[in-house]
């Protein structure tokens, strides 16, 4: 596979690994524990073990929005995540966390409101906006943290 590689961090380990951009629909493993990578520029659900992993080891800044089904503002900022996710692509992990289906990691974060958008990079929050906003401020917001 030759061409353009995109880093990514991996969920397992944290390891940031190099994703060749023509992969496809190949699978890319992760060349530490090699468990299968993400595709770079997608917004990933992850349940909290996944979540704590690449908060505590990713090299990449990690967008954490924290949201519900049933919250019509977090539905209206996905689309917005997505674009995100696919421009920031090797610079960033985007990743959502259902507050519903895991209040434990939603509590133990102090999530009282959704969507909640938290920036972490290197194991630290770098900082956390609740609410829906227009896509260049959440853009502008990001490119300030990460």
């Amino acid at each position: 596979m030759d061409g353009k590689k995109i880093k990514v961090s991996c969920f397992n380990c944290g390891q940031t690994n190099y994703y060749p951009e023509n992969a496809g629909d190949k699978k890319v493993i992760c060349g530490r524990c090699h468990s299968p990578l993400p595709r770079p520029g997608d917004v990933l659900e992850v349940d909290p073990v996944q979540a704590l992993s690449l908060i505590s080891r990713s090299s990449l800044p990690v967008l954490a929005d924290f949201y519900s089904y049933n919250c019509g503002p977090c539905l209206m900022m996905a689309p917005l995540l997505e674009r995100l996710a696919r421009r920031r692509a090797g610079e960033l992990m985007v990743i959502k966390i259902d507050v519903d289906k895991y209040p434990e990691m939603a509590a133990q974060l102090g999530i009282q409101a959704v969507p909640t958008f938290i920036v972490f990079h290197k194991n630290a929050e770098r900082g956390r906006v609740s609410g829906a906003m227009p896509e260049t401020d959440l853009a502008l917001w990001v490119a300030k943290l990460a």
